[in-house]
């Protein structure tokens, strides 16, 4: 069953012009139809998550959002306007943060200078040095500011490229596996992260660790084979037999404080 996607967010309705909206968005690759007449509704403010085992779709409904590929058919509105093939630098200048898989850095310069280019394209002078000092802070990496990115381990180099993402203080944040390689500390400073940005902030988060999920989510949209599967409360959606069919397995029978190590043990046992 394939619920409809206008879950209206706590802080917006119904009736309220979406944030984010898709309409029909599909993307073809030869006969292969990797995202499939997908109709998706997100609310200012609103925090949605995006789940789906490998191969559903979810990472290239991702990079149809943010600019990355032009859908086959149908349509991209942030705030009413097409954004659908824009390219991502357009998208980000409209108000939009962008975080992928692949940390998009610069390995020969300091973290703090990353994160300022960031602002400076937004924010000039003072206002850039501000929104760099306040955005390291939120993130935690103040104390790594001096290290060149290049030296800095996988997880960090996640934080620095999602301070470099707020930087710019976008109304919408999409983050493609932001958990993906960091450690249980930096797991823990990203899940307080993301609530405290969704007060202001809207975010999508595509992801598939469960136990992340668990900890951050409010509504959730399953892809499966391309399409939305089912949407609703975290709490239905982990408990719904036809996800669980598809997706979760021994992950979500995973008790909820299993550590990160024990449920990779168990996704490649799975896989």
């Amino acid at each position: 069953m394939t619920t409809s996607s206008t879950t209206a967010s706590s802080t917006g309705s119904s009736t309220a012009r979406p944030l984010l909206q898709t309409r029909g968005l599909t993307m073809r690759f030869g006969g292969v139809v990797a995202v499939d007449h997908v109709d998706f509704t997100l609310q200012e403010r609103e925090l949605r998550c995006v789940i789906g085992p490998n191969g559903a779709g979810k990472s290239t409904f991702f990079k149809c959002l943010t600019g990355q590929l032009v859908p086959s058919e149908g349509d991209v509105l942030y705030r009413g306007t097409p954004i659908a093939g824009s390219g991502s630098h357009r998208i980000a200048r409209l108000g939009v943060g962008i975080k992928t898989q692949v940390p998009n850095v610069f390995d020969g310069l300091s973290a703090r200078d990353n994160v300022w280019i960031a602002a400076a394209k937004v924010a000039p002078g003072r206002a850039a040095e501000r929104r760099t000092d306040e955005a390291m802070a939120r993130v935690g990496i103040a104390a790594i500011g001096h290290r060149l990115v290049g030296q800095l381990a996988h997880g960090q180099r996640q934080l620095v490229e999602l301070a470099m993402v707020i930087a710019p203080e976008p109304d919408l944040i999409l983050l493609d596996e932001p958990a993906a390689g960091m450690t249980d500390e930096e797991v823990d400073r990203l899940v307080d992260l993301i609530a405290e940005l969704n007060r202001s902030h809207a975010l999508v988060v595509v992801e598939h660790d469960m136990q992340f999920i668990r900890r951050i989510a409010r509504i959730v949209t399953v892809f499966h084979q391309g399409a939305v599967l089912i949407e609703g409360g975290v709490a239905a959606i982990l408990t719904n037999e036809q996800v669980r069919d598809v997706y979760l397995g021994k992950q979500a029978a995973s008790p909820p404080h299993a550590s990160r190590g024990e449920v990779s043990a168990q996704r490649t046992e799975g896989s």
